[in-house]
Parts: structure tokens; C-alpha cells; sequence
């Protein structure tokens, strides 16, 4: 009999992570589609603004940076809220409404007639942003703790391989059949991605013993444990910090390309130093992961973050595109580990039972850094110069780099290293 029910003990573990490995590649795809689908509207939004009226070019200008910009303040709002229901009553369920909100927003778009109406849909449409985030929480929560970097750091080649793609594809439809039409078209894609998560994802719960993992957790219990932890605490300011400085050059990249290059194949070089940091973090993403999962996560991000912004400094004196092309492949190189290591922090020292409230609050603050990033960008660009960003930017990541150095080495390395050995009796 105990050798029966250890067989069938062993059956399931063994059925659960071939679910696991069918989630996970499911969800890469979903994500490669939603990812894809998204950045196939960026490069054309501005176009799309002008064909809805007779307009200035400067009306133009600033209607595309708060139709492009209030996605993000919606999402900012809404992805804790997210991440709390997820908790509550499963992520499976989100992700499908999630993708279904982007797929009817986007179609919505595609019959815009007005500029207010186009920026109603990208407002809509922040309030069911955060697919991507929570897919990685979905993911996470079920994987075990030493191989959450690894798993992670796949699942985000399936987001970053769709944002190479994403733009060129974009590109490519819409000179064929017209921005409204690319909308339209775009959103299937999307909708797909809700189909093969309602059809293909089966959610997991762990077992789990610890009593800390099984509670039910209120908001304030829930910030007070992420202010009771120093390092997590830090770990997420970064969430914020690594998008201000990532997202500060990409408003402006075309404009310094062409002050380097000058205007000839603008669109091309601009299109390959936008993807050369995309590129780096592809190949290196899942490696990075890999490596937190046997040395320790802080022990990678912390180099990372050096190494972000010693890459980032000489950006200001490149001469010639490729000398950029390539500080781009180095940058996205040392980003890369960034997010699935950040994440698989988190599901380290946070309770199962409130992982999705705390990733939504982690992606909050992403999302206020996508705001805040171009922004400063280009109020720096404006009154010192595009060199200046550069600077600006290097600094941040290693004042960044500095501050986890310091707080990780204070409450987590000197605390696990001084801690008494525990007595034996014999």
C-alpha cells in the first residue's frame, strides 16, 4: 500500500510539472502576441492622430504624448487592484479579461473619428495594461522558488521577441492597409491570446505548509510587510527607477541618431538601435535568471545594475551609429536579468498568498517610471543637450546599484552571515 500511494504521489508531482512547462509555454505565446501587438501601434500612433483632422504640427505633438502617456497612469492605478483580485479568486481569470479589455480597445481604435475619442480608448485600455505583469505573477506563484529566475527569464523572451517584431510587422501592415485597418487586425491577434489562456492554461496552486502562505491578507497588511523589508522595499523602488532611466533616451533615440548619422535611412537605424538593446536582452535574459537561481538574486542584480549604467555613460560621446548600435546591445545585455531577477526576488521573500498584490504594486511602479522617464528626458534634451540624458541616466542606475549594494550588504548578507549556530545535544 505505501509503496501504491508513493507511485501515485510521484504520478502527480510529475503530472504537475508537465502542466507547469504547458503553462509556461502557452503563456509565452500569449505573451509574444500581446507584446507584439502592442508595440505594432507605437510607431505609427502620431500618423493616426493627423488623419482624424486638419492639425498643427505641435497639436500633434502634444496629443500623441498624452494619448501615448495616459495608458500608463490607468495602468498605474489599476495594477495593484488586479493583482489583489488575482489573489483572491485565481490569475487565470484576469488574464483572460485582461486580453479580452486590450483586444476590444484596440479594435474600438480603429474606428476612432476624434482625437478625444482615440484618448478615451488608450484610457480604457491602461485599465487592462498589466496582461504581461500578471502573467508573470501567474507563473511565478506556481513555480518553485529555486527555479523562478530560469522560468521567468523564459517567459520574458516570449514579451521581448514580440517587441522586436511588433514594429516592423506594424509597419509593414499599415503601408498596405492603412492605420485604422492595422488597428483592427491587431486586435485579433490579441483576442487569440485570451483564447489560447481560457483553452490551453490550467492554473496550479502549490502545496504549501507554511501558515504565512495560506493566509488571507488585507492592503495594509500587505504595504506594511513590503515597509517592513528593506531590501524588497528596495527592490521595488527600482522597478521605477530602471524604466525612468531606460525610458529617458527612447522618446528622443531617433533625434540623436539623427544628430550623429544625419537623416538619410532614419527610419532604418533608428528602427536598429531601438531594437540592439532588445536584441542583448533576448539572448541574456534567460541566463541571467539562471545564474540568480544558483548564486543568489541580489548577487546578480546588483552587478547589473553597474553594469547598466557604466554602459549607458559613454553614449554621450558616440561618433557614428554603430558605436551607438552597440552601447544599445551592451545596455539591453545588463537590463535584461533586471526584471525576472526583480521578480523572482519577490517570489522568494513574499507569502504565496499575497504575490499578486505585491507584483501589482512592483508594477505600479514600472509604470510610473514609463512616465516619468520620457519626460525628464526630454525636459533634459531641451535645456542641456541630448548628451546630458546620457549622463543623467548613468548616474541613476549606479546611485540605484549603490543603494541595493548597501541595504542588501545591512539586513540580508551581515544578518545570514552572523547569525548563531544553532546548538546540538547529543
Amino acid at each position: 500500500m505505501k509503496i501504491a500511494n508513493k507511485r501515485k504521489k510521484g504520478f502527480t508531482i510529475c503530472d504537475q510539472n508537465i502542466r507547469i512547462k504547458k503553462n509556461l509555454a502557452i503563456m509565452w505565446f500569449a505573451n509574444f502576441f500581446v507584446a507584439g501587438s502592442m508595440t505594432t501601434l507605437l510607431p505609427f500612433l502620431s500618423l493616426y492622430i493627423e488623419t482624424l483632422g486638419d492639425f498643427s504640427s505641435s497639436y500633434v505633438q502634444t496629443w500623441s504624448g498624452w494619448t501615448f502617456g495616459v495608458t500608463f497612469i490607468t495602468a498605474f492605478i489599476f495594477s495593484p487592484i488586479w493583482g489583489r483580485i488575482g489573489d483572491k479568486y485565481g490569475r487565470k481569470k484576469i488574464l483572460i479579461m485582461s486580453a479580452t479589455g486590450l483586444g476590444l480597445s484596440v479594435l474600438l481604435m480603429g474606428y476612432a473619428t476624434s482625437v478625444w475619442g482615440l484618448f478615451l480608448l488608450r484610457f480604457f485600455m491602461g485599465i487592462f495594461t498589466g496582461f504581461i505583469p500578471m502573467s508573470q505573477a501567474f507563473i511565478a506563484t506556481q513555480t518553485p522558488k529555486k527555479i523562478a529566475g530560469s522560468v521567468l527569464g523564459t517567459l520574458q523572451t516570449g514579451s521581448i521577441t514580440g517587441t522586436l517584431m511588433g514594429p516592423l510587422i506594424g509597419g509593414s501592415i499599415a503601408d498596405v492597409v492603412g492605420y485604422a485597418a492595422t488597428f483592427k487586425w491587431t486586435s485579433v491577434t490579441v483576442f487569440l491570446s485570451a483564447i489560447i489562456v481560457l483553452v490551453g492554461v490550467k492554473e496550479i496552486k502549490l502545496n504549501v505548509s507554511d501558515e504565512t502562505d495560506q493566509k488571507s491578507y488585507s492592503s495594509k497588511e500587505v504595504i506594511m510587510h513590503i515597509l517592513q523589508k528593506p531590501v524588497l522595499l528596495v527592490v521595488m523602488l527600482l522597478s521605477a527607477l530602471v524604466q525612468i532611466a531606460h525610458f529617458s533616451i527612447q522618446p528622443i533615440l531617433s533625434l540623436y541618431v539623427a544628430e550623429i548619422h544625419g537623416t538619410a535611412s532614419i527610419a532604418l537605424f533608428s528602427g536598429m538601435a531601438f531594437s540592439a538593446a532588445g536584441l542583448g536582452n533576448l539572448l541574456l535574459t534567460k541566463r541571467w535568471g539562471r545564474l540568480g537561481d544558483r548564486v543568489g538574486y541580489m548577487k546578480v542584480l546588483i552587478p547589473l545594475l553597474f553594469m547598466a549604467g557604466i554602459v549607458y555613460f559613454p553614449g554621450a560621446f558616440v561618433t557614428s551609429i554603430w558605436q551607438l548600435i552597440i552601447i544599445r546591445f551592451l545596455l539591453g545585455v545588463s537590463i535584461g536579468g533586471i526584471i525576472p531577477l526583480r521578480i523572482a526576488y519577490i517570489r522568494q521573500v513574499a507569502p504565496l498568498s499575497m504575490q499578486g498584490e505585491v507584483l501589482g504594486y512592483n508594477t505600479s511602479l514600472r509604470f510610473l517610471g514609463n512616465m516619468i522617464g520620457p519626460a525628464l528626458g526630454g525636459m533634459l534634451a531641451g535645456y542641456f543637450g541630448i548628451s546630458t540624458v546620457f549622463f543623467v541616466t548613468s548616474g541613476l542606475l549606479l546611485a540605484g546599484g549603490l543603494i541595493m549594494l548597501s541595504v542588501w550588504y545591512k539586513y540580508e548578507h551581515v544578518e545570514k552571515h552572523t547569525q548563531p549556530l544553532p546548538s546540538h545535544r547529543n
